[in-house]
């Protein structure tokens, strides 16, 4: 027999909680995740094919929903057209962190890894130009703002899946009410109820480097988002609260 397909998808954002997201459903016996967080079937691996992607849930029971947690499924243009043909009916979750923090978040973790030699604010102002160039590196590791835009994000997922198929949370209650988000996930994802497991550690926390980020420059990404922030509140009922 076959291995299976995933019953539902975390969809993103990078850094607004997927990685918490992955270790919280872990912990439901009625789950199965694969051991790598991000398979990137739908984005990198496309090519690999169907049978590449079974693989990856080969180890899981058969009353088990599995899951596959990879935050480029957002943002990347051509995933939903291939999540749409080969999981129609998955359900699909999506975290959404205010926009500017996680855009000044993503770059101090490229930074961390490696991938971006800018300080921040320069790294901010040549993204336009770097993604410009069509370069794959580039549109994955130094699409800072551009992955905050949620809206032209979600309105692709929201063409071809109807909208009860699609969990929408605010990342920051994820932390700041985890048991409401619990409860939330285990309705969405029909699995039985259990026991909140208690806190987890925030993982990937930032080392307090945003903190001190010109406030000059942080108003300046308020502005180029406030469509999106304004959107975002229209559309799911998410607002953050900017001082």
């Amino acid at each position: 027999m076959a291995a299976p397909l995933p019953d539902f998808l975390g969809l993103g954002t990078q850094k607004g909680g997927t990685t918490t997201l992955h270790r919280l459903l872990g912990q439901h016996p009625d789950v199965y995740l694969p051991a790598c967080k991000e398979v990137h079937f739908f984005d990198q691996n496309y090519n690999a094919g169907e049978d590449w992607y079974r693989e990856h849930f080969q180890g899981a029971q058969p009353a088990q929903r599995c899951g596959d947690i990879t935050p480029f499924y957002l943002f990347h243009p051509d995933v939903p057209g291939r999540i749409h043909q080969h999981l129609p009916n998955a359900r699909l979750i999506v975290l959404l962190r205010d926009p500017v923090e996680r855009a000044i978040s993503q770059v101090f973790h490229a930074q961390r890894l490696g991938f971006e030699p800018l300080p921040v604010d320069e790294a901010l102002a040549a993204e336009q130009g770097r993604l410009a160039t069509g370069d794959p590196y580039s549109f994955q590791k130094h699409s800072y703002l551009s992955r905050s835009l949620y809206l032209e994000q979600l309105n692709r997922y929201e063409a071809l899946f109807p909208r009860e198929q699609l969990l929408i949370l605010r990342s920051e209650d994820l932390f700041s009410t985890p048991e409401r988000i619990w409860q939330q996930l285990l309705s969405f994802l029909q699995l039985k109820p259990i026991a909140w497991p208690g806190a987890l550690p925030r993982a990937n926390a930032g080392d307090g480097l945003a903190d001190r980020i010109d406030p000059a420059l942080r108003q300046q990404l308020r502005q180029q988002l406030a469509e999106t922030v304004a959107g975002v509140r229209s559309c799911y009922g998410i607002e953050w609260e900017w001082s």
